[in-house]
């Protein structure tokens, strides 16, 4: 991987719509609250974080293919647009070619469980409005066609740690000369269903949902994406925890002056770390490859704000992998002269 910068940033996340409400979220350190969502058959409802609704519908909902699109694409290209910024209007006009990766992990459950439930009832009146919000690369497919790209387009389903190997799917793309700029974007929907699939393996976690993006070109910028580790499998034979300390040997030590974003509220592989922490996920809940997104989100904007010369990303999967990255502040925003 040659020099990648991180060009842009947006986040859609029980903070609020936009990269400053998840940063100040994080910076508070303090658990945003909880709503209770019903689980059919239960009287003791399930715990999560939505997203809060915006007093005003934003504009880009007007577009065709999103009035009646899912939660999911909808916070999909949220997040989007604003990592993108003003390149948005460059893609749409021709001038910037723009991939696209959209990584997931249980893709829009809600549309789904409403669909099947639907063909339960009654087969012949099922709407088949709802069926093409249950598949996978839908919020891939609004996001392009929003945009008007022809360029590559991605949909990667896996774990947490999937969104950083869309990112490093992203600098290859780069580095080949695929396109001019590529967003990756981290999403994940709001059911009861995942939330009552979250409290049979982790019973303390709270359910949540939205999306966060990072753009990445070729281009200097304040912000550069210095490293990718390794992708460390959780198999009978490795364990979570070695996992996570082979993610950290590939990784820098730290210093002071840097920050430690760290999936693994409570874990032992960053024990030492000299720094300071966030925790996204003890703030803002569990939301797979969302939460993996804004763990990104938070590091590269409070570099680029210059809080810290460098961060650091670990990521635990839910029950893939051990992945982390590394952002470091490159001043200026200018690359340096080469000899």
């Amino acid at each position: 991987m040659s020099r990648i910068f991180v060009h842009g940033l947006g986040a859609v996340s029980p903070a609020g719509w936009g990269v400053p409400a998840l940063s100040a979220a994080l910076e508070k350190n303090m658990p945003l609250p909880t709503q209770t969502l019903a689980r059919p058959g239960w009287e003791k409802p399930l715990r999560f974080r939505a997203v809060p609704s915006l007093p005003k519908q934003p504009a880009f909902l007007a577009h065709p293919r999103l009035r009646r699109a899912s939660a999911m694409a909808q916070h999909t290209v949220a997040a989007a647009l604003e990592a993108l910024g003003d390149d948005a209007a460059r893609v749409q006009s021709g001038e910037l070619r723009l991939a696209i990766a959209v990584c997931m992990l249980a893709g829009s459950v809600t549309y789904s469980r409403r669909f099947y439930e639907e063909v339960l009832k009654d087969p012949a009146t099922a709407s088949p409005l709802i069926f093409p919000e249950t598949v996978f690369n839908a919020p891939a497919s609004h996001l392009a066609a929003f945009l008007g790209t022809t360029a590559i387009n991605y949909t990667l389903v896996g774990d947490d740690g999937t969104f950083l190997q869309g990112l490093a799917l992203a600098a290859n793309w780069l580095d080949d000369g695929r396109a001019d700029a590529c967003v990756v974007v981290g999403v994940e929907d709001v059911d009861w269903i995942v939330a009552d699939a979250l409290r049979l393996f982790h019973s303390g976690a709270v359910h949540s949902g939205g999306a966060g993006a990072v753009c990445l070109k070729k281009d200097s910028a304040p912000v550069e994406l210095a490293a990718i580790t390794d992708s460390f499998l959780i198999t009978r034979e490795q364990s979570r925890a070695e996992a996570a300390h082979r993610l950290r040997a590939q990784l820098a030590a730290g210093a002071k002056n840097e920050l430690l974003c760290d999936s693994a509220t409570g874990g032992t592989a960053w024990r030492d770390w000299p720094g300071q922490r966030f925790a996204p996920k003890a703030v803002l809940g569990e939301a797979f490859l969302a939460t993996a997104a804004w763990h990104c989100v938070a590091a590269c904007d409070a570099v680029r704000r210059g809080k810290f010369a460098a961060a650091t990303v670990s990521i635990l999967g839910a029950n893939e992998q051990a992945i982390g990255a590394r952002f470091v502040s490159h001043p200026g925003g200018a690359a340096p002269a080469v000899s």
